[in-house]
């Protein structure tokens, strides 16, 4: 305190702190990226725990017996839906009512704002089916819920199999306190977000639906389940949900202590956990890991149908089964086994689950990094911002009185001119894809991708002197003024991304917070705007999509890579109009006009 309250030795370590300053920004930058990369490590981790008392034992017996049943249950199931060409609506309403459940559908229908071409489809209707096992021990307050998406084709038949299995074993237990809705949804997400649009009388995608006429309780966890084939090697747990959402981590302890007690292969990312985290293969392993989360987690689209449910502040994850070249195998039954027991422990919660974690990274199943430990990564990264504007103080009081009105339009001009640009990204594409298909030879959902595409060339492309537009003049101080707004804005709005998505934030800080702190109109122009366009938000996108393959083990060459970059992009304007994530609105509103500003600061005269 002695030393900030000294008026001599404060002058001297701001003086030491402004020579230094370019310096000390690529220590912080450096040790940012240092710190998230060390987190991967095993002694820097925690080992997972059970939180909640209610779920601190395993000590129940499973004693599901049905899985070859079930198996053939779900084949019956795959030779209706081929008869039917879709869900067997009144096949499977038969089969739960003769199972003792209180049966009841729901029919929605869903207009997409352009054709999902990916799935072939524009417009969307279809029939959810479900079943309530009423709670005998309890007033049926509170509800569980197990689901399983009718998909195309073959697949996921077997999980419809093994749902009716248990559906028809829990009904001979008496120990229930909660009530069990086995739920059939078709359509995937969009069935799943209408069941819960109707479940909880909320419509905020403008979806149609018929008014639920069973409900439960208030769900308190739920289960969606996936299965590609008979044969598992292992099974995969999914936690990533809308925004970045993700479910308490008891939840996914829940899982991981019984597939340790049951015996099943178990894994996340789809990687199995390596126990040589002391060598440089398994330190890769944690890191790739890791890194898969992170970006799963920033694209803000829900990996599974239990994403959906987290925005109800449901406790939800999706476990699916894996078919590889894999030795060992896990039978339907043991599969069954495992959802019993977990089914049971979630049964005996006397409140929802919340004193475990709910903002965590996983490098493993049996480690966890928590907030306390991943953001000072992220803060690194933001002090950068920091010490470039905390020595200009005087800079925007002295250029007001200065400039006055001219050199207040010369700073907002381009700061209008920048987010009328993100609007147009935000609203055109959509919007004018009738007139590109009539005009190009093209279909919507390329019209739409090649329309945002456009409208982001073409924000480059404005003239870079708007500040010259109403004032005819640009000064000195003026491109200063602006960077420490634009840089501000910045460190805002990487802020508020990385409280809600910590991952978001960070790749975006990653990116941005170069740009934001050595861009001036001084630099070399050529290069400068080469490496700017490099980290602009399009092409971190475009990295990402390149990276996020080589972690999966599933390298693409330039030209398929450059088609999933095009099909990322129609499914990220498609979810935020289906399921309103908010990433596609955040860049476009937000990201990139802010880097926008910056690209006005370089061609600044």
């Amino acid at each position: 305190m002695g030393l900030l309250s000294d008026p001599n030795r404060r002058r001297a370590l701001i003086s030491l702190l402004t020579r230094l300053n370019a310096p000390i920004c690529v220590v912080c930058y450096m040790a940012g990226v240092a710190w998230f990369m060390g987190l991967a490590f095993e002694p820097f981790t925690l080992r997972t725990y059970m939180s909640e008392n209610a779920m601190g034992s395993t000590m129940v017996e499973e004693r599901f017996p049905a899985g070859e049943r079930a198996l053939g249950t779900g084949r019956e199931f795959s030779a209706h839906k081929k008869k039917a060409g879709g869900m067997p609506v009144d096949w499977l309403v038969k089969t739960m009512q003769s199972r003792g459940l209180e049966v009841f559908t729901q029919r929605f229908s869903r207009r997409l704002p352009f054709p999902d071409e990916d799935k072939e489809r524009y417009m969307v209707k279809g029939t959810n089916v479900y079943g309530i096992l009423r709670a005998p021990r309890a007033p049926r307050t509170e509800a569980l819920v197990l689901s399983a998406p009718c998909s195309p084709g073959d697949d996921n038949n077997q999980a419809v199999g093994v749902l009716l299995g248990l559906a028809q074993y829990f009904r001979n237990q008496v120990f229930w306190a909660k009530d069990i809705i086995f739920l059939v949804n078709e359509h995937d997400l969009i069935g799943m977000q209408a069941w819960l649009e109707g479940y909880h009388h909320t419509n905020t995608t403008g979806m149609d639906w018929s008014p639920l006429q069973g409900r439960g309780g208030s769900i308190q966890a739920a289960l969606s389940l996936e299965l590609s084939s008979d044969v598992v090697t292992s099974l995969d747990l999914v936690l990533e949900g809308l925004n970045g959402q993700l479910p308490n981590l008891d939840l996914a302890n829940l899982f991981y202590a019984f597939c340790q007690k049951i015996g099943v292969l178990c894994t996340t990312q789809g990687k199995l956990q390596r126990n040589d985290w002391d060598s440089v293969s398994g330190y890769s392993h944690a890191v790739q890991t890791m890194m898969l989360m992170v970006m799963k987690q920033a694209s803000g689209r829900p990996w599974g149908d239990h994403g959906l449910f987290l925005r109800y502040h449901i406790e939800a994850a999706t476990i699916k089964g894996i078919n590889s070249f894999r030795q060992y195998k896990t039978d339907a039954t043991t599969i069954g086994r495992l959802l019993e027991g977990m089914y049971r422990k979630l049964n005996n919660l006397l409140e929802r689950l919340h004193q475990s974690y709910f903002f965590y990274l996983m490098p493993s199943l049996s480690h966890f990094v928590s907030i306390g430990y991943y953001m000072p990564a992220f803060g690194l990264l933001a002090l950068i911002l920091l010490l470039r504007v905390s020595f200009q103080p005087r800079l925007l009081t002295t250029y007001l009185l200065t400039d006055g009105v001219p050199g207040v339009l010369s700073v907002l001009t381009p700061l209008v001119i920048s987010h009328l640009t993100g609007v147009a990204l935000y609203t055109l594409p959509i919007h004018f894809q009738e007139i590109a298909v009539e005009h190009f030879p093209v279909s919507e959902t390329e019209a739409v991708v090649l329309t945002a595409i456009a409208v982001y060339t073409a924000g480059l492309a404005l003239p870079h002197n708007t500040h010259r537009l109403l004032t005819g003049r640009g000064t000195e101080n003026g491109w200063k003024v602006l960077k420490l707004v634009a840089v501000l804005y910045l460190a805002v709005l990487l802020g508020c991304t990385a409280l809600i998505n910590f991952s978001l934030g960070f790749i975006l800080a990653l990116t941005l917070v170069p740009v934001a702190a050595f861009v001036t109109p001084d630099v070399p122009k050529a290069l400068s705007a080469f490496i700017m366009v490099i980290l602009s938000p399009a092409c971190t996108l475009l990295f990402s999509v390149f990276l996020f393959q080589e972690l999966q083990e599933m390298p693409v060459s330039f030209l398929d890579g450059w088609m999933l970059y095009l099909s990322v992009i129609s499914q990220g304007i498609l979810d935020h109009a289906l399921y309103g994530s908010l990433v596609y609105p955040l860049v476009a509103l937000l990201v990139y006009p802010c880097w926008l500003l910056f690209w006005n600061i370089l061609f600044w005269k």
